[in-house]
């Protein structure tokens, strides 16, 4: 059935009519992630990083009232500029921005759902969210990974952001179901670091080998999504202990400010920037970049490149 709320680049469109491998990638890090003009330049290189190993990619916004899958580089510029005034959009949020016509980054959820209309199964990021610390308290838990257990895309990213509770994170996904593999490792990744100190459910080791198990999972019609983690590159790793210890101190100050909700992942990433000199960034723009690089080789693979 068409979908009249949904616009594909044409780029997109004759690549999905005609087999070839498609990459989604989310919007949040270019509107909340980073300022403008990096966030333009770093999103240009994630789309560079996925053509050179083989796909094509596909940057999702909500944009003039239209779910897009690929965006112009005039729409990524557009989107860079708006920055932080665009709507942070999570599922719950689609509709409205639709009718009103609001300029919308889309987050995990919202890209997975616009993924998998489009008919993209493969999607690249950064470190999907989860359940904060402190949970247990505020029910303070991602919307993303109830659309992993729900929507047929895989995503590839770093693990799960390191200001979130690794442990009852991993322990959500297998209470519902979402496979999560290790990219070359048996251990979880922490977003910025390599190691969590948490296993993860299969380790594979080659993008040929994800894309199998990708393919039976949904020829099988089990519904839901995998969670794919590539460790950021060894020779781009961040000090483990400074990052430890400056989202600690993040953590603090958003509990003693009062920040919940949609913003807190942004507020805690901003101020380990900060307290990290802008080390965190650099290491966050090349986990990415790594991640698009994996994603297109495993799109490539389910394609039967």
């Amino acid at each position: 059935m068409k979908n009249n709320n949904l616009q594909l680049n044409p780029e997109v469109a004759e690549a999905l009519a005609s087999g070839r491998p498609v990459v989604a990638l989310e919007s949040t890090i270019i509107s909340h992630g980073m300022p403008y003009p990096e966030n333009v330049e770093t999103a240009l290189k994630v789309e560079q990083a996925v053509r050179e190993n083989g796909a094509i990619p596909a940057t999702v916004a909500m944009l003039d009232g239209k779910l897009k899958a690929g965006l112009s580089h005039d729409e990524i510029e557009l989107l860079g500029k708006t920055g932080r005034q665009a709507i942070k959009a999570s599922r719950r949020d689609i509709p409205f921005i639709l009718a009103k016509k609001l300029t919308g980054a889309t987050t995990v959820a919202s890209t997975m759902i616009i993924a998998d209309m489009a008919g993209v199964r493969i999607f690249a990021t950064g470190g999907i969210g989860g359940v904060h610390r402190g949970a247990a308290e505020t029910m303070d838990i991602s919307a993303d990974l109830q659309e992993l257990a729900n929507t047929n895309v895989a995503v590839i990213s770093a693990g799960a952001k390191s200001i979130l509770d690794i442990g009852l994170t991993l322990e959500y996904l297998e209470t519902f179901g979402v496979p999560v593999i290790g990219y070359q490792t048996d251990e979880f990744p922490n977003f910025y670091t390599r190691k969590s100190g948490y296993g993860v459910d299969y380790r594979l080791d080659s993008p040929a080998e994800i894309a199998q198990a990708l393919k039976i999972k949904w020829e099988t019609g089990l519904k839901g999504g995998v969670l794919v983690a590539n460790p950021i590159p060894a020779e781009h790793e961040p000090a483990f202990a400074a990052i430890q210890e400056a989202t600690e101190k993040a953590v603090a100050e958003a509990f003693e400010k009062g920040i919940r909700g949609k913003e807190t992942t942004p507020f805690l990433l901003a101020r380990i920037k900060e307290l990290t000199s802008g080390e965190s960034l650099r290491a966050n723009i090349e986990l990415v970049l790594n991640n698009a690089a994996l994603g297109a080789r495993v799109a490539l693979a389910l394609a039967g490149g």
